[in-house]
């Protein structure tokens, strides 16, 4: 990866890591307690490949996420992708968990996404602190403003 990520990248990516992350979402929904979910997400973090130093951006940095969080989005054929990285491996395996609910879908999917449903149906409603809870939610802001234009 050099500066700029391309659309292949994206595609690439998408690819990459759509079957490891449905089965984090299914590890993780999946979990008894908190402590098996908070270890899941611990280990979800090494799906996601890190990004290059220089790509980690101010300009891709999501503000409002206590731990430095970077994200990418590209439109190809009507889907929209994603690519993201963090510096904490909890705020990493969220990502990981939106990415798997928000990467290749199109307009109207990202429309009718329901972040408290899917953190529900997760098993994470309410188990976050609120400052991961704040950065869990400036993330999928930004995804919605990104996919916008």
């Amino acid at each position: 990866m050099t500066e700029t990520l391309t659309a292949a990248d994206f595609i690439q990516f998408a690819k990459q890591t759509q079957a490891p992350l449905a089965d984090l979402f299914e590890a993780v929904s999946s979990a008894n307690n908190w402590q098996d979910r908070y270890r899941q997400l611990m280990q979800g973090a090494k799906l996601l490949p890190a990004l290059p130093p220089e790509l980690q951006t101010e300009a891709a940095r999501v503000r409002g996420c206590e731990s430095a969080a970077w994200l990418y989005h590209c439109q190809v054929d009507g889907k929209h992708l994603f690519i993201a990285d963090s510096e904490a491996r909890i705020v990493k395996g969220l990502i990981a968990l939106l990415l798997h609910a928000v990467n290749n879908s199109d307009n109207q999917t990202l429309a009718q996404f329901e972040p408290k449903a899917y953190l529900k149906q997760l098993g994470l409603e309410g188990q976050l602190s609120p400052s991961r809870s704040n950065g869990l939610y400036a993330l999928i802001s930004r995804i919605i403003e990104l996919s916008r234009g």
